[in-house]
Order: structure tokens, then C-alpha cells, then sequence
């Protein structure tokens, strides 16, 4: 009979007792997190789980940004919590990226003594790093998404036994993850499919008002030209003849402006369905900058905003400077700016107050730069409080309208971004508000 002394008994149990502790974790781990389809939610009770099995003090997760190509910290338990949340490291630096570039565990039971470790981070944020164990999160192909890092074990140091359990952890914790962006990319598929479904239906329901408008606009034509030619024979009754086109002159001046107005009315809604159902789709346009007449622009705006205004006793009209050249603007854009300005301001008036579009020039104040193109929308609205008028502009941008998202600020802001030029704003409470967007007049094309 083999003999078992009491070293071998106590190997095994310990083996044992690391086998049952590593169980807990998958079961602790796989519960926790089977029922997270939302990634922030995900990662904060991951790492929660993480530190209370390895009873560490602190640690973190960090994702990689492909489009970057760095490692952003999404979640941080411990100290300096909030100034640590979204810090950027490059994916080769730190302890961190030398478990991203290898995939491989690490140990460093005294961070001092390891020349990859950043030591920069915990001097800023004035936390003390001791020892740490860092585990790559890999997709299920193998590929590292993350890092997971656990500093400061309260009781000793990390050792092979606790990484094998935060491996554990990591493997579920990247598929987890892995099935929540699955479970995003899913939902996106079906949003891109509404969108696709609301993109035909408008259109379906767009055509039918632009046909009219065609055919309104040719028969309204044929009318008057058939008028024409009956006033011309009714020479002999001048009184009737001048009576009659007195009656029809009104609308003979308005129904083309009018016709216009729906066609092209028309022609942007597709076209912004169009934009939507690619931006659904993660295709973003890059703004296309050509000479523009941003004077014509403005007029076209001003056309579409007109009766808008008049219906709610506004008064809206256009001042430009005389022999404003043409700029180098992406033309959709300052449209969708201006139009964006002008309806902001035309919703915040009431009735009797007046909305002024206002282009021209700034000179440059250096000979070695160039002028600027500024376009100003004013009115005589009531003024815009401190606290909103801090956001406006912003992500953080809300709206003083019922419903309102303060989405139209956010697209003059990314307009104006997208043109390298800034925002102004000047407004009092009672008496109006000015905005002011300068761009660069021109600009070389980006190579």
C-alpha cells in the first residue's frame, strides 16, 4: 500500500480547496453576469466580482479603441475613481500594454522594480501602487480586447493561484462583452432596418406631394397662359379685363415661390433620411468643401423659414454685406447650420419680435491670416438664462422647448467644428440673443 504522509494530505487539500475556490469564482462570475446585455453595467459588476475574489484594494479594466489604438480605462474600482474613468494610454505602454501586445498574464509583486510600469499615472493621481496582476481579455477568436488589472492584494502579494482564478474571470468576462456588443450590433441591424423601412415609406409618401406640386405648377401655367390670351381678347371691356387679373395677380405671384418651396422642401427630407439611414449604418459623410455663395445659401433658408415665421407674427429677414465672396464651405452643412439658427430662434420668439440673419466679413486682424466669414442670427426673443446658455453648443446642450432634445445646437456646433471656426454668443434675458459662428472664408482642401 502507497504511503500518504501528512505533506502529501496537506498538498492535496490544498489543491482541492484552490480547485473549489476557482469553481466559486465561475459560478459567482457566471451568474453575475449572464443576464448583462449592456456593456458599462457589464464591466462595473465584472470587475466589482473580480476584486472581492481576489481580495484586492483596487484595479481596473481597460478596452482597446481600434480606431485610436489605445487602451481607455472604462471602469476603475478604488481611489482617483473619477480621474482615472476614461484616461487613454498607448496600447504598447505600462504593465498594461505589455499584457495587451504579449496576451500573456503578469505578476509584479513590487511595481517599482518593473521598468514597464507607468509610474507617471500614480504620481498625478496620487495613488500608490504596490503590487498588481494584470490579465489580457481575449475574444473568442484570441484575439486581446483589454486588460484587466488588480492592484494591492490586502493580504500578501498576487500568486500564480490568483491569476488563474482572474483568468477565469477575464475569459468569461471578454465573452460576456463580446456577446453584449453582439447583442448592440443586433439591435443595430434591426434599427437600421426600421430606418430603411421609415426611409421608404417617406419616400413613398414625399413623391406623390412632389408630383402634385409638378403638376399644380403646369396646369397653374397652361391657366395663366390661357388667360393671358382671354384678357387679350377683352381689350374692348378694360374695367372687366383689369378686374379679372386683379383677382388672379396674387396668386400668380405667390404660386411659384410656393411650388418651389415644397420641392424643395421635399428633395431635403429625402435627402436627410437618406444621411440618417447612413449615420444608422456607422457611414458618416466627411464634409465635401467647394466655393459656395453663402449669400444664395441664406436666401434659400429664409425662403423655407418665411411663412413659418409670418404664421407666428415673426418678422424674418436677411442682411448681408455688399460683395461677400464666395466661401469654402460644405454647402449642406451652413445650410443645415443657418436653417438649424434660424428655426431655434424663430421657436424661442413670440409674436411681434423679429429674427435677423446677418452675413459678412471680419478682416483678418494678422497679414498672415485670413479673413472670416460670419454669419449672425439676432432676435429680439427672451434672451437665454445663464445656466442654458453655458451647454448650448455643447453634448450636454438642453432645450427650453416642451419635447425639445437641444439637438439643433449640437448640429451647428458640429458644423462649425467641422469648418475649424468658433461660436459667439451674446444674450440678456428680456431683451434677445445674438449668435455668431465665424469659419475661415477659405480653406485648401485636406490632403
Amino acid at each position: 500500500m502507497t504511503n500518504i504522509n501528512d505533506d502529501h494530505i496537506a498538498e492535496l487539500s490544498a489543491t482541492v480547496g484552490e480547485l473549489e475556490r476557482q469553481l466559486d469564482a465561475a459560478h459567482t462570475i457566471a451568474v453575475g453576469l449572464s443576464s448583462i446585455t449592456n456593456v458599462e453595467e457589464l464591466v462595473q459588476q465584472a470587475l466589482d466580482i473580480c476584486l472581492e475574489i481576489a481580495e484586492a484594494d483596487a484595479g481596473s479594466i481597460l478596452l482597446y479603441d481600434s480606431e485610436i489604438g489605445k487602451l481607455r480605462f472604462e471602469y476603475v474600482v478604488g481611489e482617483k475613481t473619477d480621474e482615472l474613468i476614461g484616461m487613454e494610454i498607448a496600447s504598447d505602454e505600462g504593465i498594461a500594454g505589455l499584457v495587451f501586445q504579449s496576451g500573456e498574464s503578469h505578476i509584479s509583486e513590487d511595481v517599482s522594480t518593473e521598468q514597464a510600469h507607468r509610474r507617471d499615472i500614480g504620481e498625478k493621481l496620487g495613488y500608490l501602487t504596490q503590487n498588481m496582476a494584470a490579465v489580457a481579455l481575449k475574444s473568442s477568436d484570441g484575439t486581446p480586447t483589454g486588460v484587466i488589472e488588480v492592484l494591492n492584494k490586502r493580504t500578501g502579494s498576487f500568486d500564480e493561484n490568483d491569476v488563474s482564478l482572474i483568468e477565469i474571470m477575464a475569459a468569461q468576462i471578454a465573452v460576456a462583452i463580446e456577446n453584449a456588443h453582439l447583442h448592440k450590433e443586433a439591435r443595430l441591424a434591426e434599427i437600421v432596418k426600421f430606418i430603411g423601412n421609415i426611409s421608404h415609406d417617406v419616400k413613398n409618401m414625399v413623391t406623390p406631394v412632389q408630383t402634385g406640386a409638378e403638376t399644380l405648377q403646369m396646369i397653374a401655367d397652361d391657366a395663366y397662359r390661357q388667360l393671358d390670351e382671354s384678357l387679350t381678347q377683352l381689350q374692348a371691356y378694360p374695367a372687366a379685363a383689369s378686374s379679372v387679373s386683379a383677382a388672379m395677380s396674387e396668386f400668380r405671384e405667390i404660386y411659384p415661390e410656393m411650388v418651389e418651396l415644397i420641392l424643395e422642401g421635399t428633395d431635403v427630407v429625402q435627402q436627410r433620411m437618406a444621411e440618417i439611414s447612413a449615420a444608422v449604418k456607422g457611414i458618416v459623410s466627411e464634409p465635401h468643401f467647394e466655393s459656395a455663395d453663402v449669400v444664395a445659401i441664406g436666401d434659400r433658408v429664409i425662403s423655407m423659414l418665411q411663412q413659418q415665421a409670418r404664421s407666428q407674427g415673426i418678422a424674418l429677414s436677411m442682411e448681408a454685406e455688399s460683395d461677400i465672396p464666395e466661401a469654402t464651405v460644405d454647402t449642406k452643412q451652413i445650410y443645415n447650420a443657418i436653417y438649424n439658427l434660424i428655426n431655434n430662434a424663430i421657436d424661442a420668439c413670440e409674436s411681434g419680435d423679429s429674427v435677423t440673419l446677418r452675413l459678412g466679413i471680419r478682416p483678418s486682424a494678422e497679414p498672415d491670416q485670413q479673413s472670416q466669414l460670419v454669419i449672425e442670427c439676432a432676435d429680439t426673443g427672451p434672451g437665454i438664462p445663464e445656466e442654458i446658455r453655458a451647454k448650448l453648443f455643447t453634448e450636454n446642450a438642453v432645450s427650453t422647448k416642451p419635447m425639445g432634445t437641444g439637438l439643433g445646437t449640437r448640429i451647428v456646433a458640429n458644423v462649425v467644428q467641422a469648418h475649424d471656426g468658433s461660436i459667439e454668443i451674446e444674450s440678456e434675458v428680456g431683451v434677445g440673443t445674438t449668435i455668431r459662428a465665424i469659419i475661415p472664408l477659405n480653406r485648401s482642401q485636406p490632403e
